[in-house]
């Protein structure tokens, strides 16, 4: 390769690559409007609802959990408006990546790109091992085989083909929605107050009935606060994917937020105001992902048709965030491969223009830790990869906005900076306390990370892609760069 086709820029060779490259790594445009992008940002999360935030009362209580969410809510509102000018200023299948890229140079992207991939491949092992529970709960059969049984079946119909993806993830959500009401129907006449604060206050420093486990817990039920919020982030990753980025994107991503909010609320007021906070917290209710049943067999007294139901149709919202993510993970390979980030072979696409091999070896990483079957421990180790791509995303929308202020911006983040530096400082807050709850899921998130940034430090930044969508602007600003100056 001559010193022609060779291009230095922060840190970062680039190569150019010819015409066919980029064929062999097209996605399918214009396949999905801003409602199946709202249906796609309430898909990834809605496991979240299902199981999963039931373990913040056992570190925080119903009060410590409730303060949690409602400043990772703050955080994660803050974080899609934000969001949504970025991906509307700069749509590529990129997301996350494609704005640090810009903001940061190749190191910032990377690592951005690195902590949303760990997020993402890590998510559905999690939601795997939820699966497994309610499927057990009701055929008696659990285990590997639901893992493998998921796996197969739902990166298959990825593989089938993007829009008929879409468009069943947005059906099955439905169904999930509908499962969400039932148990929040079922439980309003079992609610009572004082259920909130059932669980007894421990010594710890400011401890009461409403914050049993004090000050500290508030900061302990952050990782899974954001549990129902987690993964809304991955929206902009169906940028190049979508009919009309600049008006969809921000559609996609508010709406979908809105709908969040309000599960969050019903969900974590009714479902322990019905059940009661100590039941949620005792050794079968956290051993067992099935939560939503049991807590209505817990406020009943025992099963009837509407825990049946709602262990049926709320099976739908763990398949759903599962679906969904597959499509998250496979979309944000596929961006950092085809850049050169990541072996190159992962983001060749098939003649359904879809990248066949960024969904199926994630997919095979994630069946395997699955097989661990410790979701609260998978949940821990994807929380730490979103805290840390969340504050990169924010300082990157800081950045730009200070950096490129006539950036073509087709919508604008109410409050400017000041939004995403309320963002960023909760996202900061949130990767502490994936320390200070589980030390050890977030060493091996570190030590995973560390790999990662080693891999690219000594290869891949050396073999970047000049002709990618998220590297080109580099290419071009050079140039015009270097014309100026002559």
């Amino acid at each position: 390769m001559s010193e022609q086709e060779r291009r230095t820029r922060q840190g970062a060779d680039y190569e150019n690559v010819g015409q066919d490259y980029m064929e062999q790594r097209q996605l399918r445009k214009g396949a999905a409007g801003w409602v199946l992008l709202a249906g796609l940002g309430i898909a990834y999360v809605i496991s979240g609802d299902a199981a999963g935030w039931h373990f913040g009362l056992g570190v925080g209580g119903w009060g410590g959990l409730l303060i949690a969410t409602l400043l990772m809510a703050t955080m994660y509102t803050a974080m899609v408006f934000a969001l949504a000018e970025l991906s509307a200023a700069i749509p590529t299948a990129g997301g996350g990546y494609a704005f640090a890229r810009r903001a940061m140079g190749p190191w910032g992207g990377f690592m951005t790109g690195t902590a949303i991939l760990i997020e993402y491949a890590i998510a559905p092992a999690a939601i795997a091992t939820f699966i497994g529970g309610y499927v057990e709960t009701l055929t008696g059969i659990g285990g590997w085989i639901v893992y493998l049984v998921c796996y197969l079946i739902f990166v298959g119909i990825h593989l089938y083909g993007v829009g008929e993806a879409l468009k069943l993830m947005f059906a099955i959500t439905v169904v999930a929605v509908v499962a969400l009401a039932a148990f929040v129907i079922g439980m309003i006449p079992q609610f009572e107050a004082a259920n909130l604060f059932t669980i007894d206050p421990t010594g710890a420093a400011g401890a009461s009935s409403f914050l049993p486990f004090g000050v500290v817990g508030i900061w302990a039920a952050f990782p899974f606060a954001i549990w129902f919020f987690l993964a809304i982030e991955g929206v902009p990753l169906a940028a190049e994917e979508t009919r009309d980025p600049s008006t969809d994107m921000p559609k996609g991503l508010i709406g979908g937020m809105a709908a969040l909010l309000l599960f969050a609320v019903l969900v974590l007021l009714f479902g322990p105001g019905g059940a009661g906070s100590v039941a949620f917290t005792s050794d079968e209710m956290l051993a067992a992902p099935s939560v939503l049943p049991l807590a209505l067999e817990e406020a009943y007294g025992g099963g009837n048709a509407l825990v049946t139901f709602v262990n049926i149709a709320g099976l739908t919202g763990l398949i759903a965030s599962f679906f969904s993510i597959i499509f998250a993970y496979s979309r944000q390979t596929f961006a950092l491969s085809r850049a050169g980030y990541l072996p190159r072979l992962l983001s060749i696409t098939s003649g359904r223009m879809t990248p066949w091999m960024a969904l199926i070896v994630p997919g095979v990483i994630g069946f395997l830790l699955a097989l661990t079957g410790d979701g609260a421990t998978l949940i821990n180790i994807a929380v730490f990869g979103a805290t840390i791509s969340y504050a990169l995303m924010m300082l990157s929308h800081i950045v730009l906005r200070q950096r490129e202020p006539d950036l073509e911006r087709p919508y604008r983040t109410p409050g400017g900076v000041a939004t995403s530096g309320v963002a960023l400082v909760l996202a900061v807050l949130a990767v502490i306390a994936t320390f200070i709850v589980d030390v050890r899921a977030a060493l091996i998130t570190l030590g995973v990370y560390a790999l990662f940034l080693a891999y690219f430090g000594l290869y891949s930044r050396r073999h970047l892609v000049a002709q990618a969508p998220e590297e080109e602007f580099a290419t071009i600003e050079k140039a015009e760069s270097e014309l100026a100056g002559s």
